[in-house]
């Protein structure tokens, strides 16, 4: 895993926000950020209730994502000399991390397949 999560800032407000830092050189159209709750204590639930899967973007070791829930237009910004801060925003119209309750995963795609239905 290329990614970590830091932290789940200002859950249920407007805002809410998943802080990210990259610990390796990587593109992040291979992540997917889900959320999901726990069935105890200690176990968290296999059922999935939103996910955002990033647009490609390369990212250096030392760079910080910011995933803003709401609307609004991404953005970035140098830190230091050599990283950059990237904020994006997810676009929905509602709160994503409610409660205390919620857990944010976060999923690394090495391959995928995409079949059409008919």
């Amino acid at each position: 895993m290329k990614l970590r999560i830091d932290k789940v800032v200002d859950h249920g407000q407007a805002s809410e926000r998943v802080e990210m830092t990259v610990i390796e050189d990587c593109q992040l159209h291979y992540y997917i950020l889900a959320d999901t709750t726990y069935t105890d204590t200690t176990h968290i639930s296999n059922k999935l209730r939103h996910m955002h899967w990033f647009t490609p973007k390369d990212v250096k070791k030392g760079d910080q994502i910011i995933l803003y829930t709401k609307k609004g237009t991404d953005a970035s910004s140098k830190i230091g000399s050599t990283n950059v801060k990237y904020i994006i925003y997810w676009q929905l119209d509602i709160n994503v991390w409610n409660n205390n309750g919620d857990a944010a995963i976060l999923f690394e795609l090495n391959t995928w397949k995409a079949t059409k239905t008919k």
